[in-house]
């Protein structure tokens, strides 16, 4: 298994997405209709507008590991397809033209580059000053490969079982302490998928193993086989095959990055202090019930 990347980089992912939108409600001139969820300065945003961009913020926030009411949903979906009208409107406002050939968003994107996008700027300054005061998001922590030999032991196994099962893994044992290879007894007698690699486990950090396993294999050095170690899945052989300490990130390595982070933050804040002020100055009619989908 791979280490876990620093938890900054996450964050990337998370920003921009009022420009990513894309919506039935953002291909072209929206048209009145009896199923109405909103009304921005005239333009109506449509039910089947505000599916599709709750399919979108779902899936959005799932790729990030959150989850979220369908209420919670539905009020962050129809925030972005106003804040997208709102801009949209704006752009025309501001003589931003594109070919009649592509859709709205286009139109909002083109507005969106030249109003925040090319005229924000992040110092090298600014950088650094967030690199030294975020230490935990760059740091690497230790982690270990190691290779294992299982013995499964299904969880309501009476004792004769664990027993069978406890025999085989110190027969299996006995043939490491002889010297016996260890990758070709576990791909002869290991019952876990990475028999096929020898037990080869990848690397893997605290917390992303059974705990017996992980306090074993993080106690061991590089060629030393554990004594048998019991978890929730049967009987362990572990051997530690490297390991490597808790580094951080070097400031030079992820500079780049961290500035095009540190870029699109503030052009996403900048946008949404927009939106508000244009809110401010529009006439929205929102048509949602509570019960309403």
């Amino acid at each position: 298994m791979e280490a876990k990347r620093g938890r900054w980089f996450g964050a990337i992912v998370a920003v921009l997405a009022l420009i990513l939108i894309v919506s039935p409600a953002a291909a072209g001139e929206k048209q009145p209709s009896d199923d109405k969820v909103a009304v921005v300065n005239g333009s109506v945003i449509t039910q089947q507008d505000l599916d599709s961009e709750k399919a979108n913020v779902q899936q959005q926030h799932l790729r990030r590991g959150e989850q979220l009411s369908d209420s919670q949903i539905k009020k962050e979906a129809l925030d972005n397809l106003i804040g997208m009208e709102l801009l949209y409107q704006e752009s025309r406002k501001k003589g931003i033209k594109v070919d009649e050939r592509i859709i709205r968003r286009m139109t909002v994107q083109k507005f969106v580059d030249e109003q925040f996008v090319q005229k924000v700027t992040v110092s090298d300054e600014e950088i650094k000053a967030f690199y030294d005061s975020h230490p935990e998001y760059f740091k690497q922590p230790e982690k270990v490969q190691a290779s294992h030999i299982l013995i499964k032991v299904d969880p309501k196994a009476d004792e004769s079982q664990k027993a069978a099962a406890r025999k085989k893994i110190e027969n299996v044992r006995q043939k490491v302490q002889k010297g016996e290879d260890f990758a070709a007894l576990a791909k002869e007698f290991s019952q876990c998928p990475s028999s096929a690699k020898g037990g080869d486990l990848g690397y893997f950090t605290r917390g992303q193993m059974a705990k017996p396993f992980e306090e074993a294999a993080f106690a061991l050095k590089p060629g030393e086989v554990s004594s048998i170690v019991e978890t929730e899945f049967g009987y362990h052989l572990i051997k530690v095959i490297d390991k490597k300490p808790e580094t951080t990130t070097a400031y030079e390595s992820v500079k780049d990055t961290l500035g095009q982070y540190l870029k699109q933050d503030k052009i996403q804040k900048e946008i949404i202090l927009y939106i508000d002020k244009l809110k401010e100055k529009a006439k929205v009619e929102t048509f949602l019930t509570e019960g309403s989908q």
